[in-house]
């Protein structure tokens, strides 16, 4: 039996729960539960905002364990192994997205928490392919929010090809915002940190930021017109869409990793003149995410974190939604 903390109903307390998992398959991989980090999204599914959770549920998808079993065709992991889990804990592997490398954009790819059983438990499973070594550099209390935010952030600087030269803007400095400065920087890139919160500019500069921006000031936000190859938004709430695409520069990309609540309207004739984009990607593949945990380990960037114990879950998920958390929130047993 597996012991987990899981919710009947949506926007209910969780509590104590237990499940029989079944015989472990052959390609799959069981993780004793170190940590898990609390993600935005487990509340999305704790409340059903989305219309695909299925109750009980168990959220969690920012694990990091220990392997504790594996299925007789797991060759590339070991018992006793710390590895990490994220938001994916399946995908087919035979159709034409998993075969050309972008796992995550199989159309059958399985959330760790939809439809099944997450990481707010002292075990979880997943397809070996999803399960990640975790570097012997990178702090296993600090690690879970990398595997879910962190690649969500890590992502496009990959996918688009980004320049150590390149002027990149973050919107929001929050829990993924503040790993994207982190991530920006090491890069190479000089990184624009745009926020509501003024108080907040100090820390962002102290995570990698080069320039801050009020984005409550609309003289500040007219002042970088024309600044940027790429804007990061990662907050989920509805801006003026159309003053970030004129601080683009000439084939400059708005890209969306934060999901706002309502549909992004602009005008186009800006985006044709230019030649800009824009476009949203989901976490990334196997292979993206040991590059990212690769690149945090050598450069030791990490997510700032608060740590609670399991038994005090609802607390913590009470602490993510109030708003105050800086910036992620790791479970330990």
């Amino acid at each position: 039996m597996i012991k987990a903390y899981a919710a009947h109903k949506p926007g209910e307390e969780l509590k104590p729960f237990e499940y029989d998992p079944g015989s472990l398959g052959e390609e799959e991989v069981e993780i004793q539960v170190e940590y898990c980090g609390i993600c935005h999204s487990d509340l999305s599914m704790l409340n059903n905002d989305w219309g695909i959770s299925q109750y009980p549920i168990v959220p969690g998808h920012e694990v990091v364990g220990t392997i504790a079993a594996m299925g007789n065709s797991v060759k590339n992991l070991q018992l006793g192994q710390r590895v990490g889990l994220g938001w994916y804990s399946s995908s087919c592997m035979g159709c034409e997205w998993c075969i050309g490398g972008n796992h995550n954009l199989c159309q059958t790819a399985e959330g760790t928490i939809v439809g099944r059983h997450g990481g707010f438990a002292d075990k979880v499973r997943a397809h070996h392919n999803w399960v990640m070594p975790l570097p012997k550099d990178l702090d296993p209390a600090k690690a879970g929010p990398l595997f879910c935010g962190g690649i969500t952030v890590f992502n496009p600087l990959v996918q688009f090809d980004i320049k150590p030269t390149d002027r990149v803007g973050v919107i929001g400095i929050g829990g993924l915002g503040h790993m994207a400065i982190q991530f920006l920087r090491a890069w190479g890139c000089d990184v624009t940190a745009f926020s509501s919160s003024a108080d907040k500019e100090a820390e962002a500069k102290e995570m990698g930021a080069t320039h801050f921006v009020n984005s409550r000031d609309p003289q500040a936000l007219k002042a970088v017109a024309n600044s940027f190859d790429l804007i990061i938004c990662t907050v989920n709430a509805d801006l003026d869409w159309a003053t970030y695409i004129v601080a683009l520069r000439p084939k400059g990309r708005l890209h969306f990793v934060g999901v706002v609540p309502n549909p992004v309207a602009t005008h186009v004739f800006p985006i044709i003149s230019r030649q800009n984009s824009i476009s949203g990607s989901p976490l990334g593949s196997p292979h993206t995410v040991a590059q990212m945990l690769d690149f945090a380990a050598r450069h030791q960037i990490e997510p700032m974190t608060e740590m609670y114990s399991f038994d005090r879950v609802n607390e913590a998920l009470e602490r993510l939604r109030s708003g105050k958390a800086r910036y992620r929130i790791v479970l330990s047993h």
